[in-house]
């Protein structure tokens, strides 16, 4: 009797054989012939979409991004942020802090400590810009083409084909109106960062599941993305090590990271020192930056990013004694 796992294989492979045989004795395939049905599916499966259970889902997603903005907007003009100036690292606090982590314009300067000046919304909310479709199934944008689409934010692009209303104003507009936290009490402050926590976990939850029914690309090499069936053919990849390819992008599936980055910094505990040190990082914990600033404004961060913030972790001074 033969062993099951041999019979298996066995078994396998036969079936191969016969699959082969099958498809070699079938004449060649006319791609000619058959590129009109193609298209006809192509134009069937656009009545697809948007998919109407999607719809309410993009709509949060538009309403969240807009009260994320406004609600950064005025938590920065009490929270003070810093950004490095030669690096992208950011830091939200009284002052920067002292870790050696800069590696200087164009990365000629290895851990050095930073140079910092006056951070604003756009080192918070990192700006990720895409094409613009007419139609989510219209043919692929060509080199030629790219100065013939606008560029707006990939998540209102994909809110947009995903069924969300927005006119022309608003999609080229992106000023809004924030409040003057001057006004504002301290308990007013902590229902704007509230709600702008609250924003935040809404748009990154949204994007998530849109990207589960609408495809969005990014490519491997930049951080270009692009929103829709396949990739454009603009050569626009700036990465000189793949200069063979004239600049052409190598697409995967985007994530809810590329289309909303998190921007983690450096996060201060309470009992931690007011000025970080570069001799104690191994203590300290990071956070996205938006969790973060609204954590200093009075909100509570949600328990998933209490790992990553090391709230329960020891003080960066405590004496201890090595066993042994």
């Amino acid at each position: 009797m033969k062993n099951p796992r041999q019979l298996y294989s066995s078994i396998m492979m036969q079936g191969f054989v016969i699959i082969s045989r099958n498809y070699r004795s079938n004449p060649k395939v006319d791609f000619r012939k058959l590129r009109p049905m193609i298209l006809k599916r192509i134009e069937d499966r656009a009545k697809d979409y948007p998919v109407k259970a999607m719809v309410p889902v993009a709509r949060d997603v538009l309403m969240s991004r807009a009260l994320l903005i406004q609600g950064v907007s005025t938590l920065l003009q009490v929270i003070p942020v810093w950004s490095c100036k030669f690096c992208p690292e950011v830091y939200i606090g009284e002052k920067g802090h002292e870790i050696k982590t800069c590696r200087g314009y164009k990365r000629h300067a290895k851990n050095k400590l930073h140079e910092w000046e006056r951070g604003g919304i756009n080192d918070l909310i990192v700006p990720v810009e895409t094409f613009h479709l007419k139609n989510t199934f219209q043919d692929v944008i060509k080199h030629d083409e790219r100065f013939d689409y606008n560029r707006v934010p990939a998540v209102v692009e994909l809110s947009l084909q995903a069924g969300a209303d927005l006119n022309a104003e608003e999609l080229s507009s992106t000023k809004l109106e924030c409040l003057g936290a001057e006004s504002l009490s301290n308990d007013d402050l902590r229902l704007v960062a509230e709600g702008t926590l609250r924003a935040w976990e809404v748009v990154r939850s949204g994007v998530q599941k849109l990207l589960m029914v609408y495809s969005a690309k990014v490519c491997k090499y930049c951080s270009e993305v692009h929103v829709g069936p396949s990739g454009h053919k603009a050569r626009m990849c700036g990465v000189f090590k793949y200069e063979g390819w004239r600049g052409t992008h190598m697409w995967k599936k985007a994530q809810v990271d590329d289309l909303v980055p998190p921007k983690i910094v450096w996060f201060r505990r309470p009992q931690d020192p007011k000025v970080l040190d570069d001799k104690w990082r191994s203590f300290y914990g990071h956070a996205p930056a938006v969790v973060d600033l609204c954590t200093k404004g009075g909100a509570i961060a949600p328990p998933k990013y209490y790992c990553m913030m090391k709230l329960q972790g020891l003080p960066a001074n405590v004496p201890f004694k090595p066993r042994g």
